[in-house]
């Protein structure tokens, strides 16, 4: 009975710092974000002086494709970068109750079926409620066009310097993915040269 109670001590005082440890250790999805994300009036008030396009991710807290492309688009090293130095980036809940003032003009929440939607994210998607949604703006808040539906970063790194390029000015969309060099095999190439 003596050595029982040790026994017992040291079992618990194992699995006791078992999990401890096994708090400690962080997982995937408590990683810090790598974008810089702002909200959309630090956005308006950075764009002032900053003179670059401005990314809006429009999302939801129970949208799976918006967290999705959070955890893995977002987090691609490349993407984070890119994003970070070319564009402001910033979020927007599309389902927010605030009333939000945008160039001017009072956005609110409308009580629609089946969750409601801010009438900011609804314009922005051209009235058709699609999550996640990413509207670019260029330097003057100006919307150039929103993209809807969840993208990979091989995909998304496409589209987002089809934008910050200015291709979409002049190229259409369909010869500019057929003849798209990723990022890292432009790096490649330069260094070689």
């Amino acid at each position: 009975m003596k050595f029982f109670f040790p026994i017992i001590f040291l079992i618990l005082s194992t699995c006791n710092s078992i999990g401890q440890t096994a708090e400690s250790i962080p997982n995937e999805f408590e990683l810090p974000d790598k974008i810089l994300w702002l909200n959309l009036d630090e956005a308006e008030t950075k764009s002032l002086e900053a003179n670059r396009k401005v990314m809006l991710f429009l999302y939801t807290d129970w949208c799976i494709w918006c967290k999705k492309m959070e955890k893995t688009t977002f987090k691609d090293e490349t993407i984070a970068n890119y994003i970070n130095s070319k564009f402001l980036p910033a979020k927007f809940d599309a389902e927010n109750e605030k009333v939000v003032e945008f160039q001017n003009k009072n956005y609110a929440f409308q009580d629609v079926e089946p969750r409601g939607v801010h009438e900011l994210a609804m314009e922005l998607m051209g009235g058709r409620i699609t999550y996640p949604t990413i509207a670019f703006f260029d330097e003057n808040w100006q919307l150039i066009q929103s993209i809807p539906n969840f993208h990979s970063a091989e995909n998304f790194e496409m589209i987002l310097t089809y934008f910050a390029g200015d291709f979409f000015k002049k190229t259409p969309w369909t010869s500019y993915q057929k003849n798209y060099v990723p990022l890292k095999e432009k790096e490649i190439t330069e260094i070689k040269e």
